[in-house]
């Protein structure tokens, strides 16, 4: 028997296909990156061929239409891919009978809680994106839900790509202070961490076809934070490894406005994961260490 699994994985250069290419090499298996022109999520035939062609043992739907503030603009194009999309990648994965992961958000959730939020809470997205990211959790549901896991995962950053690390460490080195708001809290999580555990699922669901294995799990870092709270720490691990550095000026969501309304509380529970698949990620302070590391030995 083989050790190593075949995913295939849909889009190429997001932060979560980046980090699986890598953590999947480690740990053995052969990670396949689908995107266009060979898959394109508004063409669910080019979808179902291209994953075919990777005859995969697991499938990972993680491209996604991810530009938030764009998306109040754009509706019927993040529909289209978060949505439609979604729902392609998972007639393709039953067409094949192997597992599929679909990541998800933590925008599918107003926010408005006092505490963080499991998987059984009602959602109520509170812009086009995390409507049309609550659009793909149903169209894998309903088309796949028997061999199916949605994962949710929030405040995404990485070595790779565009992510609020980066850009702080960018603003760090052209400002003293930046203003980051203070009232929105989550649990930043390293998309290499994700990786991680999208891997332990997918091993886990071919391994075992028992239904606990399938459904909707939430997945993030341990701990909470600020955006503020987040900064301040990017600041602080930068400069102990003589990095750009910079104060935290602690603003209101007010006083950042933005097209796309953002959840005041992003907070997900993890702990069916953690029962159900033995995933837990680490703390998000330990893993900002190592981005930031990979970070400043790559400039």
């Amino acid at each position: 028997m083989k050790s190593g699994l075949k995913i295939a994985v849909t889009g190429r250069t997001g932060q979560v296909v980046t980090a699986l290419i890598e953590r999947g090499a480690i740990a053995g298996h052969d990670i396949i990156a689908l995107g266009r022109p060979e898959l394109d999520l508004a063409d669910p035939a080019s979808v179902l061929r291209a994953i075919e062609a990777a005859k995969p043992d697991a499938v990972v739907s993680a491209a996604a239409y991810t530009a938030v503030d764009k998306a109040e603009s754009e509706r019927d194009l993040a529909f289209a891919v978060n949505g439609a999309g979604a729902g392609a990648v998972a007639q393709a994965a039953k067409a094949l009978g192997v597992p599929l992961i679909h990541i998800s958000t933590d925008y599918v959730f107003d926010g408005a809680l006092d505490r963080p939020y499991v998987e059984s809470d009602a959602t109520s997205p509170t812009g086009v994106y995390g409507a049309s990211k609550l659009a793909g959790e149903e169209a894998v549901r309903s088309t796949y839900g028997e061999n199916s896991a949605v994962l949710r995962v929030a405040w995404v950053y990485s070595p790779f790509g565009g992510n609020f690390v980066k850009t702080m460490l960018r603003l760090a080195g052209d400002k003293d202070e930046v203003g980051v708001v203070a009232d929105q809290i989550g649990n930043p999580t390293s998309a290499l961490d994700i990786a991680d555990g999208i891997i332990k699922v997918a091993t886990n669901m071919v391994a075992d076809s028992h239904p606990e294995h399938r459904g909707l799990f939430h997945m993030t870092a341990s701990g909470e934070a600020s955006w503020a709270d987040f900064a301040e720490a990017i600041f602080a691990a930068s400069a102990a490894q003589r990095g750009p550095s910079a104060s935290v000026k602690r603003i209101g969501t007010a006083d950042y406005p933005t097209p796309a309304r953002r959840p005041a509380n992003s907070r997900l529970e993890c702990d069916r994961i953690a029962q159900v698949h033995g995933v837990t990620l680490p703390r998000w302070q330990d893993a900002l260490d190592v981005v930031i590391a990979r970070l400043q030995s790559a400039n």
